[in-house]
C-alpha cells in the first residue's frame, strides 16, 4: 500500500484527464485512472511511469453505479485512501448531437442528467472519509453552459448548471471540515482531447477550431491552484471570448 496521497480521475482521457494526472502525480500524488474501457490504459500508465508517477488504472461505467464503486473500492484496496476526486467523465457518444433546448423532452434530460447522478454517487463514497480525516478535494469538469446560454446543447446545459450548483454547494456545506470543492468551467475544445482530435480530423466541415482550443496543462495546473490554496470555488475557461 501508498502512504502517499491519491488523486483518482474518473472519465480519464489523453486530454484533460492526463493532464490532471501528471499534475497531480508532480505534487506526489498516486494517480488512479478510471474509464469505461482499458483499451488506452496501459498506454497512460506507463506515461506516467516514465514521470516517475505511481499510477494504476480501473475500468468502470460512470453511468454504471455497481461499476463506479466498486472500482472506488477497488482504489481504496490498493492506495489504502482517496484524497482528491477529479470528476471528468466525456460525453458517451462522441458523434451523437444534443437535441436543441426547444426539443428536447424529459427523457433526454434524464438521460443528461445520469453524469449528475453519479457525481452525488462517488461523492457520497469519497467523502466521509475525506471528513474523517479533515482534508481532501473534490473537483469537477463542466461546461460553459452552465454560465451562459446555449440552446442547443439542449439537456446538456441543465446538467452542466446541476453540476456546478452541486459543486458550489457542497464547497460551501465543506469549507469547514477541511474538505475542498470546486468547479472547472470549460468552453472550448481540449486540445489533444477525443472531441478535439474529432474535430480536427473533419476539418472542412469545423473549420479552423484550433484558434479556439484549451491547452489542458494549463487547465490542470489551475485546478491543482484551486485544490491547494482554496480561495475561489471555480475556475472559468472561455475560448470563445
Amino acid at each position: 500500500m501508498s502512504a502517499r496521497k491519491t488523486t483518482v480521475v474518473v472519465g480519464v482521457g489523453p486530454g484533460l484527464g492526463m493532464s490532471i494526472a501528471h499534475r497531480f502525480g508532480r505534487e506526489g500524488h498516486a494517480v488512479a485512472l478510471i474509464s469505461r474501457s482499458d483499451r488506452r490504459h496501459a498506454g497512460y500508465v506507463s506515461a506516467l511511469a516514465e514521470a516517475g508517477i505511481e499510477a494504476e488504472s480501473f475500468v468502470a461505467d460512470v453511468r454504471d453505479r455497481d461499476q463506479i464503486l466498486s472500482a472506488l473500492d477497488a482504489v481504496t484496496e490498493r492506495f489504502s485512501r482517496i484524497d482528491v476526486l477529479y470528476y471528468g467523465p466525456g460525453a458517451a457518444d462522441l458523434r451523437t448531437p444534443p437535441e436543441p433546448i426547444v426539443g428536447m423532452d424529459a427523457v433526454s434530460v434524464r438521460e443528461a442528467m445520469a453524469s449528475v447522478y453519479s457525481a452525488v454517487d462517488v461523492v457520497g463514497k469519497v467523502l466521509p472519509g475525506m471528513i474523517e480525516r479533515g482534508d481532501g478535494g473534490l473537483l469537477f469538469a463542466g461546461g460553459l453552459s452552465a454560465l451562459t446560454p446555449m440552446p442547443a446543447l439542449g439537456a446538456l446545459a441543465l446538467s452542466s448548471a446541476a453540476l456546478r450548483n452541486y459543486a458550489l454547494t457542497l464547497n460551501t456545506a465543506l469549507v469547514e471540515k477541511g474538505v475542498y470543492a470546486g468547479s472547472v468551467i470549460i468552453g472550448g475544445l481540449i486540445e489533444r482531447g477525443d472531441i478535439h482530435k474529432m474535430v480536427e480530423s473533419q476539418r472542412d466541415r469545423s473549420g479552423d477550431v484550433g484558434i479556439r482550443s484549451l491547452d489542458p496543462d494549463e487547465i490542470a495546473d489551475t485546478a491543482w491552484k484551486l485544490y491547494s490554496q482554496r480561495d475561489r470555488p471555480e475556475a472559468t475557461f472561455n475560448a470563445f471570448g
